[in-house]
């Protein structure tokens, strides 16, 4: 008896028994990938945001604690003028825009001048306190940048007024 020969096909549908994966389990394994990348990329997004929004309200910090060294270096009066309109703060003569993602939520205390607000840093190392938030939007961490009246300490914290 004549035995009869297969001929082998592209692809296999056997899940087991052969070397190889069939397609059906790459179909799976793609499938799978594309879930878990649903599911992880929207954190990773979100992660990125906010450490965009850390990084804005330390680069300000640091902005408010160079001019009170300023101001106590050079014995004189330093501002830090906010414009919450224009999404940006004006230091040393240079107005510096914050990223078009990222925005000023919130100020309390400074001095309003018509529609921006001003911090004073006096040559005694006292400052003229408040609170900034920057946001990423909803959903998005806030962080605030705390200026503290009498001793002039610079503070960035994690989410905005009490």
């Amino acid at each position: 008896m004549k035995k009869l020969k297969f001929f082998p096909l592209p692809f296999s549908f056997c899940l087991l028994g052969r070397s190889g994966f069939s397609l059906i389990e790459l179909l799976a394994v793609l499938l799978l990938l594309s879930l878990a990348s649903f599911i992880v990329l929207p954190a990773v997004d979100k992660k990125l945001r906010d450490l965009e929004v850390r990084q804005s309200a330390m680069q300000l910090a640091a902005v408010a604690r160079g001019m009170r060294s300023r101001a106590i270096d050079e014995n004189a009066l330093q501002r830090l003028v906010f414009s919450p309109r224009q999404n940006s703060y004006q230091a040393w003569n240079r107005q510096i825009f914050l990223s078009s993602d990222i925005s000023i939520t919130d100020i309390a205390g400074g001095e309003p001048v018509g529609e921006r607000r001003q911090f004073l840093f006096f040559p005694n190392g006292s400052v003229l306190g408040g609170e900034i938030a920057i946001s990423a939007g909803e959903g998005s961490s806030t962080y605030s940048v705390r200026l503290d009246s009498l001793t002039g300490r610079v503070v960035v914290g994690r989410g905005g007024r009490e």
